[in-house]
């Protein structure tokens, strides 16, 4: 199920997005980017709806996916 990002409030909404980026370990290439930029490409992707915030009933998490990665 997906969750409308604008529903959530601010601070959890930046636990999820801080917590994603922690968790992926991206390979940005031959240029580090800190934190600080990560977390700002997940928030552009989410207001963009390239990323959607994803809810699995089967584990009981909540993670970022590609919108084109969601099964319609």
């Amino acid at each position: 199920m997906i969750i409308p990002w604008k529903e959530l409030e601010a601070e959890t909404l930046n636990s999820l997005i801080e917590s994603f980026v922690l968790r992926e370990g991206t390979d940005y290439g031959e240029q580090e980017r800190s934190f600080a930029d990560k977390i700002a490409d997940v928030r552009r992707q989410l207001e963009s709806g390239e990323a959607v915030l994803v809810w699995s009933e089967l584990h009981e998490t909540v993670n970022i996916m590609p919108r084109k990665a969601i099964r319609s």
